[in-house]
């Protein structure tokens, strides 16, 4: 009777059940983290040529890590549900080491991801700075030119600036309005900053809306992946202590 009583005591239905209701949505969650950090590295704004330029391209390194850390999520927790449900202090002690280490990956991934968006901020150093070694950011970036308007193009220095004289043209060519045949509208309107012919917007309202797209998938998500992940890794550790 003794070792029946203890054998039922050991693992909790409970306490198993949790576990495996946890590492269902750690896993889920671990699938969707995998998919969003995915369409980040896939770059549908395409600012990371601008970010590599600038040097602050960090935010796409999170990204990386959190494609490993999200699949890591789905792997561990998958091998935790299987761990929960055998009830074997081994399968639970490893599951509990594996998920350590994808937790503090998936830490550095959000570390490194807000801290790093930072730096594209108008006042920052890797947008401003662009515009010295850019030779133009609407080869990247569509329908807007310099950083915050046409005139950084006039008041920073730059690749192009060193190569054509102001009174040329103040401004790279492609931020002149065009036809859908690639043709300038008006290219002496353009040269002489009327509107009608010149994209007057500038390009970081772009990077800013596409950089807090990519830093809420890759941070604020994996903040919030983390945050569950932390109790449900201490019912693993309160059932490891009853097994």
């Amino acid at each position: 009777m003794s070792s029946v009583a203890t054998e039922v005591e050991k693992g909790s239905p409970v306490v198993v059940g949790l576990l495996v209701v946890g590492n269902i949505i750690v896993l889920l969650s671990g699938l969707a983290l995998f998919a969003e950090t995915v369409w980040v590295t896939a770059d549908q704004y395409r600012v990371y040529p601008l970010m590599g330029v600038s040097g602050k391209d960090d935010v796409f390194a999170g990204a990386w890590i959190a494609i490993f850390c999200g699949f890591s999520f789905f792997v561990v927790a998958s091998f935790g549900v299987g761990a929960a449900l055998c009830r074997r202090r081994s399968m639970v002690l490893t599951y509990l080491l594996l998920m350590f280490v994808v937790y503090v990956f998936e830490c550095a991934s959000c570390i490194t991801s807000y801290t790093h968006r930072d730096y594209v901020s108008p006042a920052g150093a890797g947008i401003k700075g662009q515009i010295s070694v850019v030779k133009t950011s609407t080869s990247t970036l569509q329908e807007c030119c310099g950083t915050s308007g046409p005139m950084d193009w006039v008041n920073y220095t730059s690749t192009f600036r060193a190569a054509t004289p102001e009174v040329v043209f103040p401004w790279p060519p492609l931020c002149c309005r065009r036809t859908g045949n690639f043709i300038p509208i008006n290219e002496e309107g353009c040269r002489v900053g009327h509107v009608e012919y010149l994209f007057t917007k500038g390009c970081f309202e772009h990077i800013g809306h596409a950089i807090d797209s990519y830093t809420w998938g890759i941070s604020w998500f994996g903040f919030a992946i983390l945050m569950w992940t932390l109790p449900v890794m201490l019912i693993a550790m309160y059932l490891y202590a009853t097994l």
